[in-house]
């Protein structure tokens, strides 16, 4: 929290107990929120608390209009997810065992230094 606040506010300067006050208010509202979020998942008999329960506690409690935002920022997380899940599977597709492409950079990094 304390990162978010410098990134956020660079030029100014903030006072301890304000910056305590800020993470306590954040802690609470995390609560809050998954407390909400606890209560929908419980009462769709699932176990684990999804994305869509999370918005719907913001609904519920009156957030609403930080919605169209957080599914902005879920879409983002998903790709950024998708993107590392295809970088690390196009090393396994590729075929070639991990010793030989270690091999094949050795020998690169030879040729370069030569």
């Amino acid at each position: 929290i304390n990162k978010m606040i410098k990134e956020t506010l660079p030029n100014v300067r903030v006072a301890n107990d304000a910056r305590e006050l800020v993470v306590n208010c954040c802690t609470e509202f995390i609560h809050l929120i998954s407390s909400e979020a606890n209560e929908i998942c419980n009462k769709s008999e699932k176990k684990t608390i999804s994305p869509e329960h999370v918005i719907q506690a913001l609904e519920s409690l009156g957030f609403g209009s930080y919605i169209s935002e957080v599914k902005e920022v879920l879409q983002e997380c998903k790709t950024v997810a998708l993107k590392r899940r295809k970088a690390s599977s196009r090393l396994e597709n590729l075929g070639i065992p991990e010793e030989e492409l270690l091999r094949q950079q050795q020998e690169l990094f030879a040729k370069v230094s030569e």
